[in-house]
C-alpha cells in the first residue's frame, strides 16, 4: 500500500500546473472576444440566457450565479427544456451564451433558428473555433485547450476550468463597465457574512473604550495587568487623558515581557508595549479591517479604533468578535 501512495505523488500537482497553464494560454487571446460579448450584454436591458449540456450545462449554472451577484441580471436555460417549452422564459433580444466543448453539441445547434426568433445576440464559450456553432454565433470566446488535465487526458478538467474562467473574465468586465461596487455587493448578499460585512462598518461590532482596559506609558505593569484581568478583551489602549492612541498592549506583548523580564514589579506599561500598532477607523468598512488583520504574514486579533474626525481612541476591535458577532 505504501508503494502505491507513493505511485500517486504529483499527480495533483501535475494536473493543477497544466489547468494554470491552459488559462495563461487563454488570458493572451480573449481579452477582445470579451469585451466585444460584454458590449452586447451592456447595450440590453433585459438578462442574459446562458445555456449549455452536461458539464457545460453546471459550468453555465456557475456563470449564472457570478452574473447575477455581480449585477448582471442572468438565467439558466438547459437546452433540451429550452426544446421543450421553456422558450418562454425570453424577452425579445435577451443575449444568450451558449457553452460547448466540442461546437457541435446537438440541442444547442438546434436552438439557434429559434433563437433568431427572439433577436436573441448570441455569444458563444466553444472549445473547437472550426466547429458549426462557432460560425453560427455572433462573438465566440475560444475557450479552446490543448488537451484535459487527468491522466486519461478525456475527462472535462482543463476545459471545464478555462470555461469557468472565462465567465469570470466577463463578470468582471461587466462589473467595471457598470461600476459595480462594495455597497451593491452587499445588497445582492445580505444574508452571507461577506455581504454582510461589506454593509457593516466598524463601529458597528467594536468595544467602546469605556469597556476596554486604558493605561498611560508610566504606569506600572502590574497595575496594567490588572486591569486587563478586570476588562478582558485580550489587549489594553495605551493612552492618557488626550485619548490619543500612544500604543496597545495585547496579551502575547505580556507573556513575552515576563519571559523576558519575570518581574511584574520592575516593568512598566511603556517597557512592554507597541507604540506604534495598526489601527482602523471606526466607519471603515468591516470586510476592511478583516483584511486588514488576515491578510499579513503575522495575523493580529486586535485593532485600536480611532474617531476618523479627531484621531482619538473610541474603542477596540477583535476579531473574535467579527466571527461571533450575531450581526454577521
Amino acid at each position: 500500500m505504501a508503494k502505491d501512495i507513493q505511485e500517486l505523488k504529483g499527480i495533483a500537482s501535475d494536473i493543477l500546473k497544466t489547468e494554470a497553464r491552459e488559462l495563461l494560454n487563454v488570458a493572451e487571446r480573449i481579452d477582445e472576444q470579451v469585451i466585444a460579448a460584454s458590449k452586447i450584454i451592456l447595450e440590453h436591458d433585459g438578462k442574459v440566457v446562458v445555456s449549455g449540456v452536461g458539464k457545460s450545462g453546471v459550468i453555465a449554472q456557475k456563470i449564472v450565479a457570478t452574473l447575477c451577484s455581480t449585477g448582471t441580471q442572468a438565467v439558466f436555460l438547459h437546452a433540451s427544456d429550452a426544446l421543450h417549452g421553456d422558450l418562454g422564459v425570453y424577452r425579445p433580444g435577451d443575449p444568450t451564451i451558449l457553452i460547448s466543448k466540442s461546437g457541435a453539441t446537438d440541442e444547442l445547434v438546434r436552438l439557434i433558428p429559434l433563437l433568431r426568433e427572439f433577436n436573441s445576440p448570441l455569444i458563444g464559450i466553444i472549445g473547437n473555433m472550426k466547429s458549426s456553432l462557432s460560425g453560427k454565433v455572433d462573438v465566440v470566446l475560444d475557450s479552446t485547450v490543448s488537451s484535459e488535465a487527468d491522466p486519461l487526458g478525456v475527462v472535462p478538467t482543463n476545459s471545464t476550468t478555462v470555461t469557468m474562467a472565462i465567465g469570470d473574465a466577463l463578470a468582471g468586465v461587466l462589473m467595471t463597465a457598470k461600476k459595480f461596487n462594495q455597497d451593491d455587493f452587499a445588497k445582492y448578499h445580505p444574508g452571507g457574512n461577506l455581504g454582510r460585512r461589506l454593509k457593516l462598518i466598524v463601529k458597528d461590532i467594536m468595544t467602546p473604550l469605556e469597556k476596554v482596559a486604558v493605561v498611560e506609558p508610566g504606569l506600572g505593569l502590574k497595575e496594567a495587568v490588572l486591569l486587563m484581568t478586570k476588562m478582558p478583551q485580550g489587549a489594553a489602549i495605551v493612552s492618557d487623558n488626550s485619548k490619543l492612541l500612544k500604543g496597545i498592549i495585547t496579551d502575547g506583548d505580556l507573556r513575552r515581557g515576563f519571559a523576558q523580564n519575570g518581574n511584574l514589579n520592575e516593568m512598566f506599561v511603556k517597557d512592554v508595549m507597541n507604540p506604534d500598532p495598526i489601527y482602523i477607523y471606526s466607519n471603515a468598512r468591516l470586510q476592511e479591517a478583516v483584511a486588514l488583520m488576515e491578510d499579513r504574514e503575522s495575523q493580529i486579533s486586535v485593532l485600536p479604533v480611532l474617531d476618523e474626525k479627531n484621531d482619538k481612541c473610541v474603542g477596540l476591535l477583535r476579531l473574535h468578535d467579527i466571527y461571533q458577532s450575531k450581526l454577521i
